[in-house]
């Protein structure tokens, strides 16, 4: 794929990828297999959510390439030194930790009762 290919619309053209593999083939980015096979839908998600952050106005398309180049290469590495568990990328992971959490009675909220 050429240049002026890669230039038209880069976010229209990475809405119509249909594999992370092909996200980061499309973005001349290399990546660890073993990683995305295990954290793929959380490297996506958690790619989606730093582009939704990323302010893109007053970008040309080559610009805006090499945005997005960063941010997957960012939501690639957090999941490089991390696990999806860890990070919690998913809400699923956010409510168990939260009911986890609201169930926890620490020592100090402890007292002793005398009647």
């Amino acid at each position: 794929m050429s240049m002026e290919d890669r230039e038209a619309d880069v976010l229209a053209h990475i809405a119509c990828l249909s594999s992370a593999e092909e996200i980061f083939t499309y973005l001349l980015l290399p990546f660890d297999q073993a990683v995305v096979n295990v954290s793929r839908l959380h490297i996506m998600k958690r790619f989606g959510t730093y582009l939704r952050e990323a302010d893109f106005d007053g970008q040309d398309q080559q610009q805006i390439f090499l945005a997005c180049r960063r941010i997957l290469k960012r939501a690639h590495g957090d999941f490089v030194t991390s696990t999806p568990h860890k990070e919690k990328v998913f809400k699923v992971f956010r409510d168990e930790e939260a009911k986890r959490k609201a169930r926890f009675v620490g020592l100090d909220q402890l007292t002793l009762s005398v009647k």
